[in-house]
């Protein structure tokens, strides 16, 4: 790393790099990785990959100290001592929430998020060190147990992955992709692997011959350009396949071909001549220079079809285009030290995806939705579209004129009344494309949105803001609404107002997360809270089996379930999804026949959440005396005593089977349904695990409905 730095950064003060090294491995003395390596190692290739990117010596150190506050004892302040105030806001701002208490990991994810994109917005080489960090955590991955591989894996291709792509750094976005599909998708990457393997000597030939026959081209007409050969990365070829539901032998773009060369004009010049050489294919050419990609990417691509009747994607760019290409937003820090956003317009820019998500986020408590939000809002394809002026907007694929709208300006999304495209009145549904010059019509009677465009919209800004103007708008409905019910419930419950049940009130409400009493009420007016959740925080529980209906009498140990505040009501396990010990679980009151159990991710509980204050908190009581009828599916390869051996695992594990049914298809897979009595949650993880290990067997899974 040492011998890097002065490669590209003649002038760097290594001395920095030193003592952050030495700093590093005393705090991480003791502690090593799941490989067995000392923990140094890893914070040593973290900045080495720093610094093949060419980064500045602040960002280096900084990914030599990236763990020091989050692994050991080592303080904020004492970083910021050492190394500067500089330094010690990169580690800080990449070092997780790991010591904050959340109720949920999911939670805990969204909130680390929001952190790591707030610290990236006062200095983005924060993101640049994560990124660094993940990848290095990914070429390391087989040493972490298999259930979090796959997590990690996951979050890589949905979060990291999209955000390398945001910031144009390419050549992590790839590793990424490649290393993340290794372990999501380790068959099929295989597969690839060894198809491409076996094609190499031939692909080689014919590209080599492809290159001549350009080269030979370009010295006619004197023009300097070097020509590579590139092969696609795994993961590309792999959504290809996916996408067009083709076989690998049917995807011919394997490879492409790019021309880097000294000038626009030059780049231009070029294509003209390839397009002389080969015929292009049409609707296949992309002029990125006139139009860069958000990330600021720039480049010509066309596909040809060579004399040899197969299709070749050509890319065309200047020297300084392929750095952008290459380094993306890291190509800003070459020679240089911290880079001031408002004076560099063209970075701000670039940026401007993140300035987005910042404004919404802020909006976005629920993690979720945040979650949900950040994944959709990072990864999309784009559409080029102009307003009538000629400004360029940049919008995902599959946006609306709505989406149009709302990127110009929230006022114009919410007074927006139809649409022209290309001077022609469109619906609001209307898919935009790239090329299509958008008119937005607007009414001054501020009508407000409809409900309905949150289906038709595509990004994650005009979600948020239909739906932040839906929850402003409606807020005193909602607050009146919420009283009025909690009042009813009140009634139920035969309780009188007292100045004692108001403070116990406040209390509940802050207990339940809302400083203020109209923000309860309004929770409850739009659905996202019971009264009942109120009341059984407020009054004594013997007081709220009078909202109960009637039922029959069963002792609720018998069925292994417990309903909040109340004694004695009959318990029904909805066959719809059929709960087991262990499952996230709810009540649902029913008429006349107790409560009815559901898993809290049923799809029949959107159906039924309509009546809301119906629905009770229930909870598992332990009892290893109790069995739940629970039905698995397993998919395998047809094979004589395929289902004996099956058998076999449940009579090792002592499982009662009450039915089995299996049909082989005309491609020899098996479809096995088998219904089975168990104790808990843990007992079917434990059987789904050893059917996996059954030879032949392809998936196996809880089925949805019994």
């Amino acid at each position: 790393m040492l011998k890097r730095i002065p490669q590209y950064a003649p002038q760097a003060d290594l001395s920095l790099i030193k003592n952050a090294y030495k700093y590093a491995a005393k705090a991480h003395e003791n502690q090593n990785r799941y490989s067995g390596e000392p923990y140094i190692l890893h914070l040593l290739e973290v900045a080495k990959i720093l610094a093949d990117l060419e980064l500045d010596v602040i960002t280096i150190t900084g990914g030599i100290l990236h763990d020091v506050i989050e692994d050991t004892n080592t303080q904020l302040s004492k970083v910021k001592e050492e190394f500067g105030e500089e330094i010690a806001m990169l580690v800080n701002g990449v070092t997780k929430l790991s010591r904050i208490s959340f109720k949920t990991q999911e939670e805990q994810q969204a909130e680390n998020f929001r952190k790591m994109f707030l610290a990236m917005a006062e200095d983005v080489r924060v993101i640049l060190i994560k990124l660094a960090d993940r990848l290095n955590n990914m070429r390391t991955l087989q040493y972490i147990p298999p259930f979090k591989r796959l997590r990690v894996s996951r979050e890589t291709l949905e979060i990291y992955v999209p955000i390398a792509n945001r910031l144009g750094i390419s050549r992590i976005q790839w590793e990424l992709e490649d290393l993340s599909l290794s372990y999501l998708e380790p068959m099929k990457y295989k597969a690839i692997v060894n198809r491409i393997a076996k094609n190499r000597l031939e692909r080689e030939k014919y590209v080599e011959s492809i290159k001549e026959t350009i080269k030979k081209e370009l010295q006619k007409v004197k023009i300097e350009a070097e020509i590579h050969g590139r092969p696609k990365n795994i993961y590309s070829i792999y959504t290809k396949m996916k996408e067009r539901e083709k076989d690998f032998f049917q995807i011919y773009d394997l490879i492409a071909i790019r021309i880097i060369c000294n000038s626009v004009k030059d780049c231009y010049a070029i294509l003209g001549l390839l397009h002389s050489i080969w015929k292009p294919m049409p609707g296949r050419f992309k002029d990125y220079i006139a139009m860069p990609k958000s990330n600021m990417y720039q480049s010509l691509h066309t596909t040809v079809v060579t004399s040899q009747g197969e299709p070749l994607e050509i890319q065309i760019r200047t020297w300084e285009m392929h750095k952008t290409a290459e380094y993306g937003i890291a190509a800003h820090w070459k020679y240089k030290e911290k880079i001031d956003l408002k004076k560099d317009k063209k970075l701000e820019e670039r940026l401007s995806w993140l300035r987005q998500i910042l404004e919404w986020q802020k909006d976005l408590k629920d993690p979720k939705e945040f979650m949900e939000s950040l994944k959709i809002g990072l990864f999309q394809d784009e559409v080029f579209t102009f307003t009538p002026k000629g400004d360029v907007k940049i919008l995902p694929s599959g946006s609306t004129p709505i989406d149009f709208a709302y990127i110009i300006h929230t006022d114009v999304g919410h007074s927006c009344v139809g649409a022209k495209v290309n001077k022609k009145i469109v619906p609001l549904d209307y898919k935009l494309k790239s090329g299509d010059i958008v008119e937005i019509l607007t009414s001054k009677l501020g009508r407000g949105p409809s409900r309905d465009w949150l289906k038709l919209v595509k990004t994650s800004g005009a979600k948020n803001k239909i739906r932040i103007w839906f929850k402003k708008e409606m807020r005193e409905e909602n607050i009146q609404k919420g009283r009025e019910l909690f009042e009813k419930e009140m009634e139920k419950c035969r309780i009188e107002p007292s100045s004692e049940l108001t403070k116990k009130l406040k209390n509940a409400s802050i207990e339940l997360g809302f400083l203020e009493l109209e923000t309860m009420f309004e929770n409850i007016g739009y659905g996202k809270l019971t009264p009942f959740q109120v009341l059984s925080k407020i009054i004594p529980q013997e007081k709220i089996p009078q909202v109960l209906p009637t039922v029959k009498v069963k002792k609720q140990i018998d069925q292994g379930i417990r309903v909040q505040g109340i004694n004695d009501v009959m318990i029904k396990f909805a066959r719809c999804c059929n709960p087991v010990p262990g499952d996230e679980i709810i009540g649902y009151i029913t008429r006349g026949r107790g409560v009815s159990v559901h898993k809290i991710d049923c799809s029949n509980i959107d159906f039924i959440s309509a009546e809301k204050d119906r629905l009770v908190k229930v909870e598992w009581i332990k009892t290893e005396e109790l069995f739940y009828p629970v039905k698995i599916k397993i998919i395998a390869g047809d094979r004589s005593n395929l289902v004996a051996d099956i058998m076999l695992v449940f009579s090792k594990l002592k499982i009662s089977v009450s039915a089995i049914h299996a049909v082989t298809n005309k491609n020899n897979i098996a479809n096995i349904d088998i219904a089975l009595s168990i104790n808990n949650l843990d007992q079917l993880k434990e059987i789904i695990k050893k059917i996996k290990k059954v030879k032949s067997v392809l998936t196996v899974k809880r089925a949805k409905t019994f």
